[in-house]
């Protein structure tokens, strides 16, 4: 089961967190989201537990605890959503260009 752990402290390792999710069974992996640009975590990762009943309880345990002296917010992760573009990004309406920052 593919796990969404979301609220992350931005000093929260992979490591850490896979830590934290082995104390209720077997993790097969962890990743963190970086951004892109400045590679620093966006706050959130996501979990894979191959044992259903396992991730079940850890996401019990888990979800709403502090950790690293945050609130997590931990749920099955749901199926990414397709855009009409295919691209994975949702598409800009009007024909403005993109904002530069």
């Amino acid at each position: 089961m593919r796990i969404y752990v979301g609220n992350l402290s931005y000093r929260t390792t992979e490591e850490g967190l896979r830590g934290l999710f082995e104390n209720y069974g077997a993790v097969e992996s962890v990743s963190i989201i970086n951004d892109r640009e400045t590679n620093r975590s966006k706050g959130f990762g996501f979990v894979e537990m191959p044992n259903n009943d396992e991730a079940n309880k850890a996401i019990e345990n888990i979800d709403n605890t502090e950790f690293e002296e945050r609130t997590l917010k931990v749920n099955e992760a749901r199926a990414r959503q397709s855009h009409p573009s295919g691209s994975g990004r949702p598409q800009r309406s009007g024909d403005r260009p993109p904002r530069r920052f």
